[in-house]
């Protein structure tokens, strides 16, 4: 493939890290890149299977979310709800990867069937087929590939032979990936922003661009090889003076290459100088004319010297006299790239829109234009370019005029054309009650897209908003998530959340105030006479578009420099949670969707922050209990150095029941380590009742078998229906000689002085609560001075989509790798890993002990 079909232009790291494995960003042009072996492979398959974009998921580095990393054909910004998704998710991306299978959803409707959460985010008629990517014998992302349904449809057997050859080509650039690295090195996971692609467009002719040397005073003109091909003049013909050159011209343009020189001699300038030049390309019997354009500046050293023009003959049959037919046109005419920002609009457009193309240039019109901010108007942009189809709508100016926009789509952008145009009929009553579709015969277009009002913007946000929602799990967690959402959703500059705290209002969060601006509101009490408390105490959402309008109802409120405002009320299952308020720097307009998914999108975030509340209580109270059952701290025993590190990895009252304890008896110490099967109040119930006998068992000097024989017994007579796990070593610190018994728990590690570690492999019984005639068998151990033991729970060496004895592997090669000077640091580096993994769904356990 050229190296100009598809180039790269997604943002680097704004802070440049480095990252392991596949995922990895280094600098521009350096080895390693992912785009290097998806790039090629993400447009064959667009291509083949005739769709217009195109994305590839990888798996996270924790292995529990699907990360967007390369898109072609849509903008990144219409997926951001998407860039990361849950592996376990109802989304089709995450099911394909999941089942390790080809999907194919031909149309909205049949996404709609199976995947109506994703439909509700994205309501756009296209089709997408999902392909999962594999290498080295496991599956490490999908492929997926999206197709306008109006193209002739293909059943799922079709799409999954046209797939194949890009995934095939998928795999083995990623297995190759980087170039030269072991196979350690190459894991295919990703944890960055996805990297923008663009498809590759179809030829165009290049401009052609000849150069002259024209000497003012003698009128000798120097041409190079393409200004006398443009002229229609041979090398041999030419005589070199500005005559060959007005032989060429049209008789009527002479004037305008004339000019050229006044233009030079006054301003030292010639500036778009058009003249048409004959064009013999078809024989001399069908002469026509060229247009050309000359564009140069005056060379003159000084008095004496020559005063020449050096300037470019350009070829004006192609671009520039498009531009100029647009110009001509009676409709408006504009385009926008991919974004939607604006890159052309002609000067009808200008007045129609009542805005200059400077302003608009680079920008989002519906940002730039107060009438165009209607969440509806952005939604028709979506769905011209995620369905690929024309769309079509109606917009009425201030004033009470109407004007109707056509927009025709491809993968790199949209030509839009608007011309004025009669109010709706019937039920069409404008864009609040869903933007109407304009005649057939205002716009000359085929027959538009039906898009419902406002779907992808104030809905849009909604569903947005409920999804980034549950994963938000503290006050602050859910507070941080609101202000993320709707600041730059509704494109508010400030954002202020209270919470009720015995009659008072009290700041939560605030975004865009300056310094000290809400200090004076602090704490005030229900009855004072601020919008915010009204908005709370009446339950009603409060909308001013104005300062006047703030200032009517609130005479002497202190105003900062925002120009409107939303109150809106927080409350929660019939409860008052609090307020959040909204500051925008311009005046706007509410609509009616705005107002209505603003009082939405309150109603959600009271919800979880009302749950955030509940779990930070709960949470309290939960861990405190839990903390409560392990050992604060451990026994001095000379001769070793022990340490134990708890991880809870549980949410809320969902407490986990790992433990360890230290215990000193009559022949030495006893080190154990145990986990109650579940996360519930009444697992630590019976951590602490198991944790208490084997206390007392050992306390007693009962030998390790019968400590664990007893507390298999009570475990079972307790009838709570729980089963646990449990290693138990007591160890002699003057001779370093030991007895360990083992339940149904994972077998211990220990480093040998001289950095060597090894899995232990003890005899075991079943784990504790099974059967109460149960046998444990006893192994005997000699530690040498400047050993480490390592006692640890599954949560430590558990990882999803991998076995257990990989896991344990992996720890017993960190056990190795750290020097083992403290084994309080020691300890940290071994739960360092699952510590950055917080969404793993154990707890984890860990006790150390270093034998001088």
């Amino acid at each position: 493939m050229d190296e100009a079909a598809a180039v790269p232009d997604g943002p680097r790291p704004a802070d440049g890290r480095s990252r392991d494995g596949a995922g990895s960003r280094p600098p521009a042009g350096g080895p390693g890149r992912i785009e290097d072996a998806l790039t090629d492979s993400l447009v064959e398959a667009v291509r083949d299977l005739d769709g217009y974009g195109g994305l590839v998921y990888l798996r996270s580095r924790d292995r529990r979310s699907l990360v967007l990393a390369m898109v072609t054909g849509v903008p990144r910004s219409l997926l951001k709800a998407w860039w990361r998704v849950p592996v376990g998710g109802a989304l089709p991306m995450a099911e394909a990867y999941r089942r390790d299978e080809t999907l194919w959803l031909p149309d909205e409707r049949a996404t709609m069937v199976r995947f109506p959460h994703f439909t509700a985010g994205l309501p756009y008629s296209f089709g997408s087929a999902y392909q999962p990517v594999r290498t080295g014998g496991e599956t490490v992302g999908v492929l997926v590939v999206l197709r306008s349904a109006s193209r002739a449809p293909m059943d799922a057997e079709t799409v999954d032979h046209a797939l194949r050859p890009a995934e095939r080509a998928m795999e083995d650039r990623l297995a190759a990936h980087p170039p030269g690295a072991g196979a350690a090195d190459r894991r295919v996971e990703y944890d960055d922003e996805p990297i923008s692609v663009r498809l590759p467009t179809s030829g165009a002719d290049p401009v052609r661009v000849g150069l002259i040397d024209w000497d003012l005073d003698s009128d000798r003109c120097a041409a190079d090889d393409e200004a006398l091909a443009l002229l229609g003049i041979g090398r041999a013909d030419y005589g070199g003076t500005i005559a060959d050159v007005e032989s060429r011209v049209n008789p009527d343009d002479l004037h305008e290459l004339r000019e050229s020189r006044h233009d030079v001699l006054a301003g030292g300038r010639v500036r778009s100088r058009h003249f048409r030049v004959r064009d013999t390309s078809m024989g001399e019997e069908e002469t026509g004319y060229r247009p050309v354009e000359l564009w140069g500046h005056l060379v003159h050293a000084g008095p004496g010297s020559p005063r020449i023009l050096v300037g470019a003959l350009v070829d004006a049959a192609g671009g520039l006299t498009a531009a100029e037919a647009a110009e001509r046109l009676p409709d408006g005419i504009f385009s926008l790239d991919q974004d939607g920002r604006l890159t052309y609009a002609n000067r009808r457009c200008e007045e129609l829109l009542d805005s200059g193309r400077e302003e608009l240039f680079g920008r989002y019109p519906w940002e730039v234009i107060t009438w165009l901010r209607d969440p509806a108007y952005e939604d028709r942009y979506r769905a011209a370019m995620l369905s690929q189809e024309p769309v079509s709508f109606l917009v009425r100016r201030p004033g009470g005029s109407w004007l109707s926009f056509v927009l025709y789509p491809d993968v790199h952008g949209l030509t839009g054309r608007v011309s004025p145009t009669g109010p709706p009929t019937g039920a069409e009553q404008g864009p609040e009650a869903g933007a109407a579709a304009a005649p057939a015969a205002a716009a000359g277009a085929p027959p538009p897209v039906p898009v419902t009002a406002a779907r992808a913007g104030a809905l849009y946000h909604v569903v947005q908003m409920a999804s980034v929602l549950t994963e938000a799990v503290t006050v602050r967690d859910v507070c941080r998530a609101v202000a993320e959402q709707l600041l730059p959703a509704f494109g508010a500059r400030e954002l202020a959340l209270y919470t009720v705290r015995e009659g008072r209002m009290y700041l939560l969060w605030e975004s865009g105030y300056p310094e000290d601006f809400l200090t004076p509101f602090e704490g005030v009490t229900l009855d004072t006479q601020l919008p915010g408390v009204h908005a709370l105490t009446t339950r009603l959402p409060l909308f001013f578009e104005s300062p006047e309008a703030l200032s009517l109802a609130y005479p002497g409120i202190t105003l900062d420099r925002m120009n409107a405002w939303a109150f809106l009320p927080l409350i929660a299952s019939g409860r008052s949670v609090g307020s959040c308020i909204l500051g925008w720097e311009a005046p706007h307009r509410f609509t009616a969707d705005e107002r209505s998914a603003l009082t939405a999108l309150s109603g959600l975030a009271a919800q979880a922050m009302e749950r955030a509340r509940l779990y930070d209580a709960e949470s309290a109270v939960a861990r405190g209990l839990q903390e409560g059952l392990l050992p604060h701290r451990l026994p001095a025993v000379e001769g070793l150095r022990t340490t134990g590190r708890y991880l809870p990895g549980t949410q809320g009252m969902a407490i986990g029941g790992d433990w360890y304890d230290v215990i000193t008896t009559g022949r030495g110490v006893a080190l154990v380590i145990g986990d109650v099967e579940g996360h519930s109040v009444g697992a630590a119930a019976v951590m602490g009742q198991l944790r208490s006998a084997v206390h007392a068992f050992a306390a007693s000097e009962r030998p390790p078998q019968e400590v664990i024989t007893h507390t298999n017994r009570l475990l079972t007579e307790l009838e709570s229906d729980a089963f646990a796990t449990c290693c138990y070593i007591e160890l002699d610190p003057g001779t370093g000689r030991a007895l360990a018994v083992r339940a149904g728990h994972p077998p211990p590690l220990l480093r040998h002085p001289d950095g060597r570690a090894e899995t232990l492999d003890l005899a075991g019984g079943v784990m504790l609560g099974v059967q109460p005639d149960s046998e444990y068998p006893v192994t005997a151990l000699t530690l040498a001075p400047g050993s480490v033991l390592a006692l640890y729970t599954d949560g430590l060496v558990e990882r999803p989509g991998s076995d257990i004895e990989t896991g344990i592997d992996a720890v017993r090669r960190r056990l190795s790798e750290t020097p083992a000077d403290s084994v309080e640091h020691l300890a940290d580096r071994l739960v360092g890993t699952a510590r950055q993994a917080r969404e793993r769904p154990d707890d984890v356990a860990l006790l150390l002990t270093a034998y001088r």
